[in-house]
């Protein structure tokens, strides 16, 4: 704009820093000063977060800040009790209830087949696997052999007191140290291993005489194992003429078998879990595909 009061002057250009680089001015246009207050005000509040809430990063974790404030833990906070409100009241109908009336309700089915599904996990895995499959000397739960039944119920008592667990209720059949105790001699514990091992089609020992070890089988063995070798389950005495073999199948396991006998433990978990977890793990376990 021409300066009217003085006509021959030319218009004034927009004032500078006077600092210049390869001809371009540096302008002079301060902030507003609301702005500038803003700014500061921004400032002084990132100080003050920084000392009184959760800011800076740590090598194993964050500084708490004076109020010890987390959005994160007040979240998870209320998820947590929403949850345990569910479950506890999840948990005490699965207490109430029987497992086959858990088995015909979907919405107890699934919240005990989730709660089954955790506590095999943290209690049962150690023994028979992650997958439930089982290890040699600990039953495969996911096939259908099973020593003291494999109803849900049959299951679920299994679990509650156990098998030669010292409870008073456990199941206790054992099968006698045949060789070790003089009940048997070697012939005849290599006769009746090599018969037990025929009755599922597998070789038995060399040498020894299948026919002998019928004879020893019906005089010592039938009692518990039934005269066709088909188990019992009453007595925990497992099915010869299969191929699930507990302890092994090669002839050397089987004659070790009845030499020494087996007289395998299950801990009782009453007691140890309460009611709901126990019939949570009976249906989870029932589930896997082996149950009856």
């Amino acid at each position: 704009m021409a300066d009217t009061a003085n006509p021959g002057t030319p218009p004034a250009g927009p004032e500078t820093t006077g600092h210049e680089w390869d001809g371009i001015a540096e302008y002079n246009n301060p902030l507003p000063r609301w702005w500038l207050y803003g700014l500061y005000a921004t400032i002084i509040w990132a100080f003050g977060y920084w000392i009184a809430y959760p800011a800076w990063p740590l090598v194993s974790g964050y500084t708490g800040g004076l109020l010890g404030y987390s959005q994160r833990a007040t979240v998870l906070g209320e998820v947590a009790a929403v949850r345990r409100e569910r479950d506890a009241r999840g948990q005490a109908q699965l207490a109430s209830a029987a497992v086959a009336e858990i088995r015909a309700d979907p919405a107890l089915l699934r919240l005990a087949l989730a709660t089954g599904k955790a506590a095999f996990g943290d209690n049962c895995a150690g023994c028979h696997g992650s997958a439930a499959t089982g290890r040699q000397g600990y039953p495969n739960l996911q096939d259908d052999e099973w020593l003291w039944g494999g109803t849900a119920e049959a299951i679920e008592r299994t679990i509650r007191f156990g098998a030669r667990s010292g409870h008073g209720e456990a199941h206790v059949g054992d099968m006698p140290a045949f060789g070790r105790d003089g009940i048997l001699t070697r012939a005849e514990v290599e006769a009746v291993a090599s018969y037990v091992l025929s009755l599922s089609g597998k070789p038995g020992v060399a040498g020894a005489k299948p026919d002998k070890g019928a004879e020893v089988f019906a005089g010592n063995c039938a009692g518990c194992h039934g005269e066709a070798g088909k188990g019992n389950p009453e007595m925990g005495a497992p099915n010869l003429s299969d191929a699930i073999w507990l302890y092994g199948s090669a002839p050397e396991q089987v004659v070790a078998t009845v030499t020494n006998g087996r007289k395998g433990v299950m801990p009782a978990w009453e007691g140890r879990l309460d009611p709901a977890t126990i019939k949570s793990l009976a249906v989870y376990v029932h589930s896997l595909g082996g149950g009856k």
